[in-house]
C-alpha cells in the first residue's frame, strides 16, 4: 500500500500543489534493488516537495539529504521518545547499524560511507 501511494504521490505532484508529503514505512517487506530504487523515487520527489520518510532501510536512509534518529526509552511506568540529527560520522554510524546489526566492523562502516556517497549524486 505504502509503495502504491508513492507512485501515485510522484505521478501527482507535478499538478498538485501538496509541499509535504510523508511516507511511513514505504519500505515494508522490500531490500536491496527495489529499496535503492524507491530511494532514489523519494529523492526525486524531495527535489520539489518537502519529503519525510521512515524508513528501516540503509538504502532508502542513504539517499535522504538529511536524517535523524527516533530513540524510545521506557522508565518508571512511562515511554519517551528522542530524536537527533544525524551528520557525518554520526550518519555513518547509524546506516552501518542499519547495515550491519549489534556488530559493527570497519568493512560495514565503508560500506555505509560508500552508501552516503552514492546517495549523494
Amino acid at each position: 500500500m505504502s509503495r502504491l501511494s508513492l507512485a501515485v504521490q510522484t505521478v501527482t505532484t507535478r499538478v498538485a500543489q501538496v509541499p509535504t508529503l510523508v511516507f511511513d514505512e514505504v519500505d515494508a517487506g522490500i531490500g536491496g534493488r527495489v529499496a535503492e530504487i524507491v530511494g532514489n523515487m523519494l529523492r526525486r520527489l524531495g527535489g520539489r516537495h518537502q519529503v519525510m520518510c521512515i524508513t528501516h532501510l540503509p538504502q532508502v536512509a542513504a539517499t535522504a539529504d538529511r536524517q535523524w534518529q527516533v530513540t524510545k526509552t521506557s522508565a518508571n511506568g512511562k515511554v519517551l521518545s528522542r530524536v537527533a540529527p544525524l551528520e557525518g560520522n554520526d550518519r555513518v554510524e547509524e546506516i552501518a547499524r542499519m547495515l550491519g546489526g549489534v556488530k559493527i566492523t570497519e568493512t560495514t562502516r565503508r560500506h555505509a560511507a560508500e552508501m552516503l556517497k552514492s546517495g549523494d549524486r
